[in-house]
């Protein structure tokens, strides 16, 4: 019965984060400066990141210590995280996989994103940088930042999506309970802000829009730098003591996985789940096939759907040009109620690993992942985010593929957060009022 939870204990927590840019199959594509368009350097980014992330940014060594502050904050706020086994779920569905999660869901603001936004305010903090400022979507990130924050004694200045603004009051009341100023983006507090709201009074938002109105807010304010919550190289290395984690638990129980399953927006917490297990494949330590899927919403379909090209990662054209698969810096998505996956582009080094073929891509639309979301509610008792739900409806497409080919797949999945606060969406999909 041990397959029922497996936990670690807090000696076990990982000490390093992994970095796959040394094993990549080819070097990543350099990111391009936004005026030149020639390779940027680490000076180049000075005037957003503090050094010490920068310098993770660009390093190729394999793996990184992690300091004693943020293994001591990482604990406070509920690391090392367990790994379930489903088997509520195995048996609604009556097949013959075995389908693991690793519950992020259980951190202090209910998601994965506390695991990068308490090293970035940590590094900021010891460089003197007084403010942090960044944007968000469904307000996960922004949560966690603003718990990062008030943490290490850092001013944090959030611009959320207009449309989650309003969508997930409640994120908005963690963040201020926190300490943090948030405003909706498109806002008046930006000249960019105030541009989009001049063309269109009722505009959405994006997230390239809300990344764009942090950046310009960083460098018009003195001593106050930006933090970036997904797709850069640095916020994955953060998200990789995940993906550690789940190593040593399925040690313990030794078994290697078919299938390793995650939700995609900019790309931190399904890379921080697989990278490890990847790598140990790029490094031929493991020589078995897995499988690992990346899943968006059909309404953002960056992997499925878009250009692997150089783009800005914001909408005004303020950062880097990355090579990545986008739908165009520009895009405005629905306002779908999976706010962290309305992102137009994702990191880089997945992009290049899907690329490769190491990594597959699927889309699903609403209504489907919420059906998945209640199907596990009911099976397993924790109502998932709706980012989370599109992993849980791969999960269960996966599970009835081996009952139809009579298959003992071992199936392992990253809960990357909970719905507690999304129960808006919930409450439309079970009225039938929820748009595709």
């Amino acid at each position: 019965m041990k397959e029922i939870k497996i936990l670690l204990d807090i000696d076990d927590i990982p000490k390093k984060w992994y970095n796959i840019l040394p094993d990549l199959p080819e070097k990543l594509p350099p990111y391009l400066h936004p005026i030149t368009k020639k390779p940027i350097t680490p000076k180049d980014m000075e005037a957003l990141f503090p050094k010490s992330l920068i310098e993770q940014e660009f390093s190729e060594k394999r793996y990184i210590d992690i300091p004693e502050e943020v293994l001591n904050a990482y604990i406070k706020v509920g690391r090392p995280t367990p790994l379930y086994r489903a088997r509520k779920l195995e048996e609604y569905l009556n097949t013959p996989a075995k389908i693991y999660y690793k519950r992020e869901d259980v951190s202090f603001t209910g998601s994965h994103k506390t695991n990068t936004a308490i090293a970035q305010a940590y590094y900021n903090k010891i460089e003197g940088i007084k403010t942090l400022a960044t944007e968000t979507g469904a307000g996960q990130w922004g949560s966690a930042l603003s718990l990062a924050c008030s943490m290490f004694d850092l001013e944090c200045v959030v611009f959320m999506v207009r449309a989650s603004y309003y969508q997930k009051p409640y994120r908005r009341v963690i963040m201020q309970l926190y300490g943090a100023k948030v405003y909706p983006s498109p806002s008046e507090i930006t000249d960019f802000g105030r541009k989009i709201l001049k063309e269109n009074p009722n505009h959405p938002g994006s997230l390239g829009i809300a990344i764009s109105e942090a950046i310009e807010f960083v460098i018009k304010n003195e001593n106050a730098k930006y933090s970036l919550g997904s797709v850069l190289n640095h916020v994955l290395l953060h998200q990789t003591i995940i993906g550690q984690e789940v190593l040593k638990q399925l040690e313990i129980i030794d078994i290697v996985p078919d299938v390793m399953i995650g939700c995609v927006g900019g790309g931190s917490n399904f890379s921080g789940f697989i990278y490890p297990m990847l790598g140990k494949i790029l490094r031929k330590e493991i020589d078995k096939k897995i499988r690992f899927i990346a899943v968006e919403p059909t309404s953002c379909p960056t992997l499925t759907k878009g250009e692997y090209k150089y783009d800005y990662g914001d909408t005004a054209g303020l950062t880097p040009l990355l090579k990545m698969y986008t739908l165009g810096h520009d895009f405005v998505p629905p306002p779908i109620h999976a706010g962290g996956l309305r992102y137009h582009g994702d990191a880089p080094s997945l992009c290049l690993l899907y690329n490769k073929g190491y990594i597959e891509a699927r889309a699903y639309n609403q209504h489907e992942i919420f059906e998945a979301g209640k199907i596990f509610a009911k099976t397993e008792g924790i109502v998932p985010a709706p980012e989370s739900c599109h992993a849980i409806k791969a999960v269960i497409d996966e599970a009835l593929d081996a009952k139809k080919k009579n298959e003992e797949k071992i199936i392992v999945f990253n809960l990357s957060g909970h719905g507690l606060l999304d129960l808006k969406g919930y409450q439309d999909y079970l009225e039938g009022k929820l748009p595709k």
